[in-house]
C-alpha cells in the first residue's frame, strides 16, 4: 500500500532536526520489514510572524510502500517515537495517508499550496484530515506541527514540490563530472537545467558546494545552470533552490 508519512515541528533551535527524525522513521519501517521507503522531501511553508516555526518553517514527508497489516503497528510506533524523541518545547505533528483510501485529494493538495502562502489553522487541518480519511495527530506542546505534517503530504502528492533532504557527495567543489557518472550513483534520475533542458550523459557539470536534488514531475532531479556568456554547466546555488 502506497502510504504518505508527514511530520513537522519535532525540533527546537538547539536540539534535533525534523529531517533526521524522518530518516529515523524510515529506518524503523525498513528494519522491521514493514515496507520500502522513498527518500525524504523537505517542503517550504509560509514564513510569517504569526507562525511559530523553529528556523525555516519547512515540513518533511516520505512515501512508503507498506505491507498489508502493518499500519496500526506503524502508527503506534511513530506516535511513541515522536513523544519520546521530539525536542523539549517542540510541537510535533504526524500525518499518515494511505493513497488508495484518500478522499478529497484535490483539497489535500490545495491545503498544501495554501500553507505556502497564508497562515492556516489547526482547525482547518483537522477538518480536512477527517473529510479526506487521513490520520492526523499531535504529540506534545501546542501540536501546531499537524499543519505542516498535513501540508507536507499534500505537497508531496503533487510530485512537483520540495527538495530532497540532505546534501549529495559527488566530487570536490570545482571538479568537472560527467552526467552519466552522476546518475550512475543512484541518487538522481536526471540532470536538468533550470529552463527544462535535460543534459546527456556525455555532458559535464562543474561541482559547487551545495549539491541537492528536487522533486519535479515525480523524478529526483539535479538542477544546473549556466552563467551568462559561459557554456559550462554549474550546480545550482542557494538562490536557485530556494523556490523548490
Amino acid at each position: 500500500m502506497l502510504t504518505y508519512i508527514g511530520i513537522d515541528d519535532t525540533d527546537n533551535l538547539e536540539v534535533g532536526a525534523t529531517g533526521e527524525t524522518a530518516n529515523h522513521l524510515i529506518e524503523l519501517i525498513e528494519s522491521r520489514h514493514w515496507g520500502c521507503c522513498q527518500a525524504v522531501t523537505r517542503h517550504q511553508l509560509y514564513l510569517h510572524p504569526d507562525i511559530p516555526y523553529t528556523s525555516h518553517n519547512s515540513s518533511m514527508c516520505f512515501v512508503a510502500d507498506m505491507e498489508t497489516g502493518c499500519i496500526e503497528a506503524l502508527m503506534q510506533d511513530i506516535s511513541s517515537f515522536l513523544k519520546r524523541e521530539s525536542a523539549p518545547g517542540s510541537d510535533p505533528g504526524f500525518c499518515l495517508a494511505i493513497e488508495e483510501q484518500i478522499r478529497e485529494k484535490d483539497a489535500l493538495i490545495d491545503f498544501g499550496y495554501e500553507a505556502k502562502k497564508r497562515v492556516v489553522t489547526k482547525a482547518e487541518a483537522y477538518e480536512l484530515a477527517k473529510k479526506a480519511n487521513i490520520h492526523l495527530s499531535e504529540h506534545g506542546g501546542t501540536g501546531l506541527g499537524v499543519i505542516g505534517a498535513l501540508a507536507g503530504v499534500g505537497l508531496r502528492m503533487t510530485n512537483n514540490d520540495g527538495r530532497f533532504q540532505g546534501k549529495l557527495k559527488i566530487k570536490e567543489p570545482g571538479m568537472l563530472v560527467k552526467v552519466g557518472e552522476m546518475i550512475g550513483r543512484g541518487t538522481m534520475d536526471v540532470v536538468q537545467s533550470l529552463d527544462g533542458y535535460i543534459l546527456s550523459e556525455d555532458e559535464e557539470v562543474r561541482m559547487g558546494d551545495k549539491l541537492k536534488t528536487v522533486l519535479l514531475d515525480g523524478k529526483r532531479v539535479f538542477l544546473v545552470y549556466r552563467r551568462e556568456g559561459i557554456r559550462e554547466w554549474e550546480t545550482c546555488l542557494n538562490n536557485h533552490l530556494e523556490k523548490y
